[in-house]
């Protein structure tokens, strides 16, 4: 009997220790994806000097445009597979006034993950 209740209190205690950061990564997280995924091939496509309505054939609809007036198109693509750290890729197009493409920026990050 006093075997029995010595072992139940060690599990407890084991138990109450561990908390739920054990049993977090037995939970299942589904993959969450969030904005434009762009394909490595359509981006190195983009070049230099062609329209808006080029760009946006080759890559589809921008996520974001500027604000603040200027011709900057924003693809922002955001990554957290299940219990791994989130990943963002932010493609910058930015045109001149006449409408061409001056210049591509290809960011890629990773973020921690907050527990």
């Amino acid at each position: 009997m006093r075997c029995k209740l010595l072992t139940a209190a060690v599990m407890a205690i084991g138990i109450v220790t561990t908390g739920c950061s054990t049993l977090e990564k037995v939970v299942y997280r589904p993959d969450i994806n969030q904005g434009n995924y762009l394909e490595p091939g359509d981006v190195a496509k983009v070049q230099k000097g062609m329209s808006k309505q080029q760009v946006a054939y080759i890559l589809g609809t921008p996520m974001l445009h500027d604000p603040f007036g200027s011709d900057t198109w924003y693809y922002v693509f955001r990554q957290q597979p299940g219990h791994q750290d989130v990943s963002q890729q932010t493609v910058t197009l930015t045109f001149d006034s006449g409408g061409m493409l001056t210049s591509v920026t290809n960011d890629t990050s990773m973020m921690k993950q907050e527990d």
